[in-house]
């Protein structure tokens, strides 16, 4: 079963929130399975700015002596920076980069995925869509072609039944003659 972003972020804050719930209790409550709680709970884990130790919480803006390593930004900082990069002059963009700590190599290799991940998105949606109306004609194939089995073999057997007891054509009895 599919659950909403706003869910599984409300389950996990409850798990992880100052009257941290277990997992299993929070199972019995909510009617969710415990290994989907535990599962969500360990993604939550791994994402950088929350633990189990402590409640997620917005971090302050970091300081250049602060920032992070461009390997260990989020995809969704990435991108913001590569909107923001995006409406700078030259001049203004050598500042930008260096106000966040990067060089113009990161910069241009962000750029590049993104658009690739932006030229790729349309064509899986469309795979997705195409995948099921195959899947879906394929069912219809098969369904048909067991028809079409079912069919024959009924006629196989009536033309069986016609060479076993012959055809007759008439009621009348050829002995009584009549």
């Amino acid at each position: 079963m599919e659950y909403a972003a706003n869910v599984k972020a409300r389950m996990v804050r409850r798990m992880l929130g100052p009257n941290a719930v277990s997992a299993n209790k929070l199972a019995d409550e909510t009617g969710i399975a415990q290994a989907t709680l535990s599962r969500w709970l360990r993604e939550a884990a791994s994402i950088k700015d929350v633990s189990p130790a402590k409640p997620p919480s917005t971090p302050p803006a970091p300081t250049p002596a602060e920032s992070k390593r461009p390997q260990d930004w989020t995809a969704l900082e990435r991108a913001q920076v590569v909107l923001e990069a995006s409406q700078l002059s030259e001049d203004e963009l050598g500042e930008f980069l260096r106000r966040k700590g990067l060089h113009r190599e990161h910069l241009d290799a962000w750029v590049e995925a993104l658009e690739d991940a932006l030229a790729r998105s349309p064509r899986r949606a469309g795979r997705s869509a195409d995948a099921k109306r195959i899947k879906e004609l394929e069912r219809e194939i098969s369904r048909k072609d067991k028809a079409l089995a079912e069919t024959t073999a009924l006629l196989v057997l009536k033309k069986k039944l016609a060479v076993l007891w012959g055809e007759e054509d008439d009621d009348t009895d050829e002995r009584s003659g009549k």
